[in-house]
């Protein structure tokens, strides 16, 4: 008899979620089936309800979860029944072009199937009751009771981590922390900027602390945003609805400017912004995103003087190495997973939780199982 499980099923984009009984394929021999324990509603998440991130329906959402394996495929490597995990959303065959040169988050297998919308294989593993075929949001579709995935998608982290922050550690926290430790040359004593103080830059702030910035200046139109990543680590806050950014960051750092400007605000202002902030010579680390076929305008002059400008998608990860390394700091103090979670949703509850993320209200909404 075939496995069924609750999944929070898209039909058309700018259309509610609809929690709907939907029923697993049978593993393949190098799947895991995970019993999803939490799955954080993230940005992206929104961006294909909203139809800015064009996806193929019905199509399970969420891409940032945590559980326990329940079922190992017959030629599955590094994962047990019983193991705590987190899911990467990025599969990759480690050998293509992309791959051999360390860029993971390039392969070219992971690129050509992203747009379908379908499992690393090409296939789908779950369908509607009546036969139709699901599609899964990013490799994964986590909203959901249970998830099916390659053995590589599945990281095993100590079991002392609550799955409730553990979650985090998949997208958002990867991300944000990923790109000041692993993207961003960010220098012992270096001034550092994090513009937008969602879930992605207050993890940005932790990681632009624990590479050992001696300045980091928050920058939101938030003031509660601002007060906690104050808590974080961050030295300086700025609201940028009624302070002069600029202004202020020059105050700060001698004139220059900062050494590293990491934007995770996702807006045409906050990528502007950037280039105008970083000294000369710095670097500047996009995170956030826009739709695609948005015009961001820059004034030349602000790309002059030797600066450099990267987009990174996932924090330069690698999962194997990084989400147990900060699974360990969030248990040992030095990463505050805890304080990212504003609630704790059910999954029936998942559109009033992507409406408070709309409305800016929520940094994660973590649906617990």
């Amino acid at each position: 008899m075939a496995l069924t499980y609750k999944a929070a099923v898209l039909h058309a984009p700018k259309s509610p979620l609809a929690i709907e009984t939907v029923e697993a394929a049978d593993l393949a021999a190098s799947d895991v089936l995970v019993r999803v324990k939490a799955a954080g509603l993230c940005h992206t998440d929104l961006e294909v309800i909203e139809g800015s991130l064009r996806n193929p329906t019905p199509i399970i959402l969420g891409h940032e979860a945590a559980g326990v394996v329940e079922q190992v495929g017959r030629d599955a490597r590094g994962v047990a029944v019983g193991d705590h995990v987190v899911l990467s959303w990025n599969p990759h065959c480690g050998h293509c072009f992309y791959c051999d040169r360390d860029l993971p988050i390039l392969c070219e297998s992971y690129l050509d199937q992203a747009p379908l919308a379908v499992q690393f294989d090409g296939q789908s593993r779950a369908r509607l009751r009546d036969g139709r075929e699901l599609k899964h949001l990013m490799y994964l579709g986590a909203l959901a009771e249970c998830c099916i995935v390659p053995a590589q998608q599945a990281i095993v982290v100590p079991k002392e981590l609550p799955f409730e922050q553990a979650c985090l550690i998949g997208c958002g926290v990867m991300t944000g922390v990923g790109a000041a430790l692993n993207i961003a040359s960010i220098h012992y004593g270096d001034a550092v900027m994090v513009i937008g103080c969602g879930a992605v830059g207050l993890a940005a702030v932790q990681g632009a602390r624990m590479a050992g910035a001696e300045t980091v200046i928050a920058v939101d139109l938030a003031d509660d945003k601002l007060h906690l990543a104050r808590k974080l680590g961050a030295t300086h806050a700025i609201n940028a609805a009624n302070e002069d950014v600029l202004e202020a960051t020059r105050r700060l750092t001698s004139g220059r400017g900062a050494d590293v400007v990491l934007e995770a605000a996702g807006s045409p202002r906050a990528f502007r912004l950037t280039s105008e902030a970083v000294r000369p010579g710095g670097e500047v680390i996009w995170l956030g995103k826009t739709d695609v076929a948005e015009d961001v305008a820059f004034r030349w002059g602000s790309l002059m003087q030797e600066k450099r400008i990267r987009r990174s998608s996932y924090g330069g990860a690698r999962p194997l190495r990084d989400f147990p390394m900060l699974a360990r700091a969030a248990l040992d103090g030095r990463l505050n997973l805890k304080d990212l979670i504003t609630a704790r949703i059910s999954l029936e509850q998942v559109n009033e939780g992507f409406a408070a993320l709309k409305r800016g209200e929520a940094i994660r909404s973590v649906v617990t199982f």
